[in-house]
């Protein structure tokens, strides 16, 4: 049998970073998503309550790709009582010609929080101001971190407000962003981040709504991730039909775990036709943002394609400098 490459942790943050090459790469499959005849399953979802835990099974076939990856993340959001992360999981990559198991890769969730943090940047970078200086993030854990260094790799920003439940881990946040990416950051309100910024970014597991359309400006793009199951939301039903343009990753996602479910349950959207997915947008088949004073919201869900995506790259690479462990099954 052909030899498993088995990738660890520490294997695959040498391989991967959140840079160009890792936004290019989830780029590109938002563009495949939406040009080719991607094979890409609903995802299996499912809550455990009693312990405020989430599992997600991922996974599409991707032409364009030479392989592909299924990806099981778990995410127990009680786990930081216990001095537990969050957030772990793994993915496996299969050869796209044989099938063949190809690589294992022990990410503990970090190529999912690359290729979210590479998704934002996308979203920004096709749907923002190009002008845009100033960032907002609702949210303070890792994936806030994530988002405004990938937000600094397709715009100029200059400063950041960030708000967090805690008051002090939001500070602290700040503090942390502020010394990494050599740029002002402070912690505020909803109602600061919401007033001062030019891009606004959502990264709470939040089951009330944060953002309402009184709240967003002209010019402004929001981007909302953290809506990726059927008990979540971060933006009022209001906030979809305010906006001038609403684009989502995978609108049948969007309809079932994502913001546009609560808009629909809420009876401010009758239709969804309208919409466009991100790949479109990129692919040039659906405008995006027709003039500076748009205000444009972006629905990020998560796709499969993401994940075959970002494997595949980390695969490569570990290949290229011989990391990992192999084994033969």
């Amino acid at each position: 049998m052909p030899e498993i490459n088995i990738l660890t942790e520490a294997d695959l943050r040498s391989a991967v970073s959140l840079d160009l090459d890792a936004v290019a790469c989830v780029e590109n499959a938002f563009r495949l998503l939406a040009t080719e005849d991607v094979v890409m399953p609903p995802i299996l979802s499912f809550h455990v309550p009693e312990h405020n835990g989430e599992v997600d099974v991922k996974t599409a076939y991707v032409p364009g790709i030479d392989s592909f990856a299924i990806k099981m993340s778990p995410g127990f959001f009680d786990n930081p009582k216990l001095g537990l992360p969050s957030l772990n999981g793994l993915m496996v990559l299969f050869d796209a010609k044989t099938g063949i198991v190809k690589t294992l890769l022990l990410d503990n969730g970090y190529l999912t929080d690359v290729r979210t943090a590479a998704a934002g940047a996308v979203a920004a970078k096709h749907l923002s101001r190009e002008n845009s200086k100033i960032a907002g993030i609702l949210g303070s854990g890792i994936q806030a971190h994530l988002q405004l260094q990938a937000l600094t790799l397709v715009r100029n920003i200059e400063r950041a407000v960030i708000w967090g439940r805690n008051r002090e881990k939001a500070a602290a946040c700040a503090r942390e962003c502020s010394t990494q990416l050599g740029i002002e950051v402070i912690a505020g309100s909803i109602v600061e981040v919401m007033a001062q910024s030019d891009i606004v970014v959502t990264t709470t597991p939040s089951k009330e709504p944060l953002i309402k359309a009184d709240m967003m400006r002209p010019g402004q793009h929001i981007t909302a991730m953290g809506s990726d199951a059927d008990y979540k939301s971060e933006l009022a039903p209001c906030v979809i039909p305010g906006a001038s343009v609403f684009v989502c990753d995978r609108l049948s996602q969007s309809i079932k775990q994502g913001e546009l479910r609560t808009a629909i349950a809420a009876g401010t959207i009758n239709s969804t036709e309208m919409y466009a997915e991100l790949g479109q947008v990129i692919s040039g088949q659906k405008p995006g943002r027709q003039s500076d004073k748009d205000i444009t919201v972006c629905d990020l869900t998560g796709t499969g394609a993401q994940d075959t995506a970002i494997a595949t790259l980390a695969g490569a690479r570990a290949e290229a400098v011989k990391a990992g462990t192999a084994i033969n099954s």
